[in-house]
């Protein structure tokens, strides 16, 4: 049957079709895209959208009846919603009859699916594992239908996909021929498995233009065209999604994974299913493929025919390379099966044969007398830095070992290293560098012989010419019975190449090598890497010794803890989150907030960067607490050498507080001079209205909208931010909220040139209403540019006139610098600065102490000397010597460094950036703030100003997953705030901006 013999009805004709069998008037029609069928997209006057389905002139009333079964069957599902519903005509019926020329056509009206297409959407791993379940979900709402047509013919159907490939070779040519007879041969070999495998009727083409989502969130919205319902393998509706799914990916195996784990953890698959799947993927690309190439000859001018194929081409020639054993045990290991299908059993030998192993080491042969070294990624012994310095490394190591007194050392199994920084461990067309150690490593002296710890042959050697990764290395095999495995060897000395032969046998403590010298260990100490292999693929003797963190479980898998065999407590798996998570909510409390719907264990920073225990690396946009950088040198080694000599209260004199609070206030205006140090921004914040209501005897404060400073019960009181969110209690009658002078959300606008003076007003209502009641005013507390209410910076004007107004009814003038302070908004040293006043106090915090606890409250004379009423002020931890002396460093980098100019310069070129990225992205509405403390706030809406929150969700977990950290806030939400360690340079910003255009692409 042709494809050229579709309907072909105008999009008029079905207007009156809409009106003459359903009673639809007033609709415009719509053509929408297909094959063999018309489908036309209705929209009504009134009443509900849907879409008029026109069959082709020989399609049996039958197989329409079977799709009609199928949706009501799925109908009376858990997710009804998701499916078209069917909508009788009015006569009752599902289908009606049209005429055209001789020929009739069967007519179906079904109910319109919001959503997006898959292939136009943002494909993150949580979404694509909730596709997974809702196509398991389905395919067991359709377990047990029946239908006189299910067992119909079809060319699309993959149970008959070989014939199907075979009949259309001939319309291929040259190396595309080649490649699919390729696929083809593979799929064949494998079919004495499909006997095993589950049939059932199957959507048969969920396509990514057949599955509709909504990205927002990240959930399934919609499964539409059931034009190839068909009963077959179940496993083809999963391979088929990921079919589509996989392309256009720069690792498709990767893509598919979450797809799979989703359906696997609602319909579990079997291992017979496992080990047909990517062959059943493969199979339904070189279906495609195949199919369009006979189309495409017999109906040259249908586009959609090739919709899909050029993604199709692209993802077989990704696929032919890959190992089909390689992928299998991926599929597995995404399931949370073990990726070797003997791995549990494999292990369990090991385990009960352990006491016939002997160390590798000939001269070690008590491995549990080793050091236990830690190289991770949080290692406290040994920092990266030590890494690249043979020198320093095999010091460090020295001293542990004399430390310990042990003469050797041990251990790196499963464990996260930042070691592996070249571009050989990079993974292919990826960012994700392999950080995962799968072996041990046993550092002792050059020379130290090797011996085999068990009998075995040599199945693998080579003098690896990237010394970093083994250098001169050999497997051997071992067997006994039906029991198979490998153990590898790295980083020999070269005269193993040639002594041993492939195929040689090896005794029991045999000895074939020597540890290699300094020059062969990529500049490392000597040592071992000695690992355990279930399955060395194709790889031999280049197969991996590191890994990538995604892959984990893949790897491990087949690559068993050599603990096992040496009884070594070495194995530093340490919780998973999801421990860690159930033991942080019982033992701190559930309202302490985490980050991000898959929370990160990060355990090193360093400059403006943050390292994942896995290895991986995250730009920090959001961690204005360290300041100066993370782990900054000159900061940690003030506090070390401190620390290392005295800390004690302020009740002693010591040069460190004076000395710092000299040097503070060299930094603020002449009347701020006396200091106050205490341990917090809210500490500071406390203090600060203390200070203010002691001064002025009043007790009433002005506070702005969404402001937020800090989280003991006083400054609650004068924090919308929080009394006014959940859990809240509201405002109590001294605290007095004026509206934030917002010049883009607010009710008075950036382009409306008396709008901060409009703000004001709201100050002097406060005041005047006091006045009326005969109550003074303590004062008015506001942040230069307001955090927690999205990044806003004040109105131009507004806090000048507001604190003259405030001034002359007596009150003090508070400005929190907690979060902005210190040189961040690169202008000046100060935010409060910018806008031309002078407070009475000002609180720091945060920055200070680049990450310790320290702040400081520092104000005028006259209100340090009021304060001085016969009560002691003491604060027991409040400027201890080394507090101040880690203030003192953070404010030298920041002179030394240039960071102020530094954080206007690069703060300029970002926020130009993002202005330029506003312009070609609609969801952003409004750029903002100063230096290195910027806003965009997303709306859906310009003019409506719609606040986009679940957007902004949406893209924050998505640049987490391109390695970049930013987090969200405002009173919806929806701001995205970015407020990074002030070392953050111009090629930061590209990356973000970069990476940011790349998510909203795919929104």
């Amino acid at each position: 049957m042709l494809v050229s013999d579709r309907p072909k009805f105008s999009e008029a004709d079905a207007e009156r079709f809409a009106q003459e069998y359903y009673g639809l008037f007033r609709v415009s029609a719509q053509e929408l895209p297909s094959e063999r069928d018309q489908n036309f997209y209705l929209t009504p006057k009134m009443g509900r959208r849907c879409v008029l389905k026109i069959a082709h002139p020989e399609e049996q009333e039958s197989i329409i009846d079977f799709q009609n079964t199928v949706l009501r069957c799925l109908a009376e599902s858990p997710k009804a919603a998701i499916y078209p519903m069917l909508l009788p005509n009015l006569l009752g019926e599902q289908i009606s009859q049209v005429k055209a020329g001789d020929k009739r056509h069967m007519v179906r009206l079904l109910s319109y699916l919001d959503g997006k297409p898959l292939a136009l959407s943002l494909q993150t791993p949580e979404l694509c594992y909730r596709i997974g379940q809702t196509l398991a979900e389905m395919d067991i709402s359709l377990t047990k239908l029946t239908h006189p047509a299910k067992e119909r013919y079809l060319p699309w159907d993959s149970k008959h996909a070989a014939e199907t490939i075979a009949q259309n070779l001939s319309y291929l040519k040259g190396s595309d021929k080649t490649l699919v007879e390729s696929f083809l041969k593979d799929f064949r070999n494998l079919s004495p498995h499909f006997a095993n495998l589950r049939q059932s009727v199957i959507h048969g083409d969920v396509n990514d233009y057949n599955l509709l989502v909504n990205p927002e969130l990240e959930e399934v919205s919609g499964i539409i065209d059931f034009g190839d319902i068909v009963y077959s393998y179940t496993l083809c509706e999963l391979a088929n999604a990921c079919a589509y799914i996989m392309m256009k990916k720069t690792d498709p195996i990767k893509a598919a994974l979450p797809v799979i784990a989703g359906y696997h953890s609602s319909y579990p698959l079997s291992d017979e299913e496992l080990c047909c799947l990517f062959a059943f993927i493969y199979i339904r690309l070189c279906l495609s493929v195949s199919m369009a190439a006979k189309q495409t000859s017999q109906d040259p001018n249908n586009s959609y025919l090739s919709i899909s194929q050029e993604g199709a081409w692209q993802l077989l020639k990704q696929l032919r390379p890959l190992s089909a054993d390689v992928i299998h045990y991926r599929f597995r290991a995404a399931c949370g099966l073990s990726a070797h299908p003997r791995a549990v059993e494999m292990g369990g030998w090991l385990e009960h044969h352990k006491a016939n192993f002997i160390s590798p080491l000939k001269a070690h042969p008590q491995l549990v007398e080793a050091l236990a070294l830690d190289l991770s990624v949080g290692s406290l012994e040994i920092s990266p830095k030590d890494y690249a310095d043979v020198t320093s490394f095999t010091s460090k190591i020295e001293a542990l070992l004399n430390q310990s007194h042990k003469q050797f050392a041990v251990g790196g199994y499963q464990e996260y290293r930042l070691i592996y920084q070249g571009d050989m461990f990079k993974l292919a067309d990826s960012e994700e560098r392999r950080s995962l150690h799968l072996g041990l490593d046993l550092w002792a002296e050059a020379g130290s012989e090797v011996c085999a710890p068990y009998d075995g042959i040599v199945y693998a050697l080579k003098d690896n010419p990237t010394p970093l990764d083994y250098g001169p290395c050999v497997v051997l095999k071992h067997q006994q019975e039906d029991i198979t495995f490998y153990s590898l060897y790295g980083h020999l000395a070269s005269e193993v190449l040639s002594h041993l032969k492939l195929g040689q046998e090896l005794k029991q403590g045999e000895v074939f090598a020597k540890l290699g010298t300094v020059e062969v260990n990529g500049h490392w100490p000597p040592h071992l890497h000695f690992q355990l292999i279930l399955d060395p693929l194709d790889y031999g003797a280049d197969f991996p010794g590191v890994a990538a963190a995604s892959e984990a479980e893949f790897w491990l898998s087949l690559c068993p803890d050599p603990a096992l065999i040496f009884d070594l407590p070495l194995s530093k798996k340490g919780r998973n989150h999801e421990a860690l998570l159930k033991s942080r909510r019982a033992h701190l409390g559930k309202m302490l907030s985490i980050s991000y719907k898959q929370p990160l264990k990060i355990v090193r920073g360093e400059g403006a960067y943050l390292y994942a225990e896995d290895g991986k690396s995250y730009l920090d946009c959001v961690n204005n607490v360290c300041h100066v950088g993370h782990c900054h040198p000159k900061v940690v080694a003030a506090g070390q050498r401190q620390m290392a000599v005295l800390n004690t209260n302020t009740r002693y004199l010591h040069d460190n507080i004076v000395d710092y609070a000299e040097r503070l206030s060299t930094t603020l205006p002449g009347p701020l001079s006396v200091c106050f140090f205490v341990n917090s921004g809210s500490e500071a914040n406390d203090l600060a209205l203390r200070l203010a209501r002691n001064y002025t005897a009043q007790n009433d404060m002005v506070v702005i909208d969404h402001a937020y400073h800090g989280h003991t019960g006083r400054l609650i009181d004068v924090s919308p931010y929080k009394y006014e969110g959940k859990g809240g209690k509201g405002a109590p009658p001294s605290t007095h909220k004026v509206r934030m002078a917002d010049g883009y959300r607010g009710l008075y606008k950036y382009h409306d040139p008396d709008a901060a003076d409009r703000y004001v007003e709201d100050v002097q209502g406060v005041i005047r209403s006091l006045k009326e009641r005969g109550r003074g005013l303590a004062g008015m507390i506001a942040e230069p540019i307001v955090g927690c209410g999205g990044q806003v910076e004040l109105l131009p004007g507004y806090l000048k006139r507001a604190f003259e107004l405030v001034r002359e009814a007596g009150g003090v003038c508070i400005i929190d610098e907690v979060q902005v302070g210190f040189g961040r908004v690169g202008s000046h040293m100060w935010a409060f600065e910018a806008h031309g006043v002078m407070p009475d106090i000002v609180t720091m915090g945060k920055p200070i102490g680049n990450g310790h606890p320290l702040a400081a409250v520092v104000t005028t004379p006259q209100i340090a000397e009021a304060f001085y009423n016969g009560m002691e002020y003491f604060n027991t931890f409040g400027g201890n010597p080394v507090s101040c002396a880690i203030g003192l460093a953070v404010l030298e980098v920041i002179e030394e460094e240039g960071l102020q100019a530094h954080a206007h310069e690069v703060g300029h070129y970002f926020r130009k950036g993002l202005k330029a990225l506003q312009s070609k992205h609609m969801l952003l509405g409004d750029v903002r703030g100063r230096g290195l403390f910027l806003g965009i706030e997303f709306v859906k809406d310009h003019k409506k100003l719609t606040p986009a929150t679940q957007e902004a969700a949406l893209i924050i977990n998505a640049m987490k997953d391109k390695g970049v950290l930013l987090s969200t806030d405002g009173p919806f939400n929806n701001v995205i705030k970015i407020k990074p360690p002030m070392v953050f340079s111009k090629a930061n910003a590209d990356e973000v901006i970069s990476k940011l255009e790349e998510v909203l692409k795919g929104l």
